[in-house]
């Protein structure tokens, strides 16, 4: 995805909320499994609507993954609709005035909990079997409010991730770290070759969440985590303030951020990457999820392995195999033989597959064979979420808009004030904490 995931769509004119636009959709028959492979044709029948984000070439990728169940469930009629960035609204819209989609693919996990708390939302217990055999556990424990199963996600996203141009790092002499004091010092080397280690993108507050998550998910560790994004534990909490000592060792290094801090101040994301993703780079390495290279697809003429390449984001400590990202999850309103059959169709690792061999796509199915990933890059980037022994959903997206998603204020704002003062670890944590309290209550 090209976008940051999840998107939060802003508050819309409600006469605009089911104002979608319909899907169409390529049947390409070598994206398609044969009529009965591995399933008999099904005797279920009935309509299914489905409201997305995908518009464009994931919109067509998601139809294909439709033709594909339409092979085995001939009399079930899939209508998809895009609402775009605007989802949350529509769908919440639909929901109060009584006519909600079957089903929903939703980013935000609050948004979710909540369509369960109202009752909008259908409990998907009937696949929990399904899920569990394809899922790690902690996707099936995302996926669980107050013991009932109501999504699971189907498009993910590796938050994890580093990207390098790999000519810098040739010329340096350095390969890719795999612990965190290993990239200081490799960035302290790229430095003394004559070129800046980090661009960061300091205009986005986003970008500074997904590092300090990062860091305090392999420093203070899951549970740790679990409490933090619940408000569980404070933001003055020593291991908050560790896991900002351990973020200013990036930060704090002025000299090795592309613009130095000023200039990382006025960077936004599209612009950190292409600072690296270029023959004649203004900086190394850029930290962000499995989706930077479509930021610059159309502009970068480097090619993937010998031009850009991308290492799992380092360990810290003795933390596990740990993955921060996000995802399209799916949802259902409708309780209906036709929207179950559809929903254990796309959690399976058949469905899957047919758009990850397309492009665009990582899934969080441990099932879902690396083979069929179009390169390398996103075979490794993509199969990581799925073997990840941790994963968790990006922490500012747990939390509530005020504090972990408007730019401006809450989290964003605190951490770009920390980007130009990163000593400033005390005042920074009670920053974090009096927004916080004020955005849970």
């Amino acid at each position: 995805m090209n976008r940051r995931i999840p998107s939060r769509a802003p508050a819309l004119l409600l006469a605009l909320a089911l104002a979608f636009a319909t899907g169409c959709g390529d049947d390409d028959e070598q994206d398609q499994p044969a009529a009965g492979a591995g399933a008999e044709t099904s005797n279920v029948s009935g309509d299914v609507e489905v409201v997305g984000v995908w518009t464009g070439a994931e919109q067509k990728s998601f139809q294909a993954v439709l033709d594909g169940f339409k092979k085995t469930h001939p009399n079930v009629r899939v209508k998809y609709r895009s609402a775009g960035d605007n989802l949350p609204t529509v769908v919440g819209t639909a929901v109060e005035g009584g006519r909600p989609p079957d089903f929903a693919t939703i980013a935000q996990p609050g948004l979710i909990e909540e369509f369960a708390k109202k009752g909008a939302a259908k409990p998907v217990d009937f696949a929990r079997d399904a899920v569990a055999e394809n899922y790690s556990e902690d996707f099936v424990k995302q996926g669980t409010i107050n013991g009932k199963l109501y999504s699971v996600v189907f498009k993910a996203a590796n938050k994890s991730t580093v990207w390098f141009n790999v000519k810098a790092f040739e010329d340096a002499g350095v390969e890719p770290p795999g612990t965190f004091e290993e990239l200081l010092e490799a960035a302290k080397t790229l430095k003394a070759s004559g070129l800046p280690a980090y661009s960061i993108a300091g205009a986005d507050g986003w970008t500074l969440t997904d590092l300090f998550e990062n860091i305090y998910l392999r420093q203070a560790g899951p549970e740790k985590y679990d409490q933090l994004a619940k408000h569980e534990i404070k933001w003055t909490d020593q291991s908050v303030k560790d896991a900002l000592r351990t973020m200013a060792k990036i930060l704090g290094d002025r000299g090795n951020i592309a613009g130095g801090t000023s200039g990382a101040l006025q960077t936004e994301f599209p612009v950190s990457v292409a600072n690296v993703f270029t023959s004649s780079p203004k900086a190394a390495l850029v930290i962000e999820g499995d989706f930077v290279p479509g930021v610059v697809a159309d502009k970068t003429k480097l090619e993937p392995k010998t031009g850009y390449d991308v290492f799992p984001f380092p360990s810290i400590g003795d933390g596990d195999n740990a993955v921060v990202g996000g995802g399209d999850s799916l949802v259902m309103f409708k309780d209906t033989p036709a929207a179950r059959a559809l929903f254990e169709y796309l959690v399976s690792s058949e469905a899957q597959e047919i758009w990850a061999r397309r492009g665009g796509f990582s899934s969080a199915n441990k099932n879902v064979d690396e083979s069929v990933y179009p390169d390398e890059i996103t075979r490794k980037t993509a199969s990581a979420i799925g073997k990840a022994e941790t994963f968790r959903f990006d922490m500012s997206d747990l939390a509530p808009a005020a504090f972990g998603g408007t730019p401006g204020q809450g989290e964003w704002k605190i951490l770009q004030d920390f980007l130009q003062k990163p000593s400033n670890v005390d005042a920074t944590a009670r920053k974090l904490e009096f927004a916080a309290a004020r955005a849970f209550k």
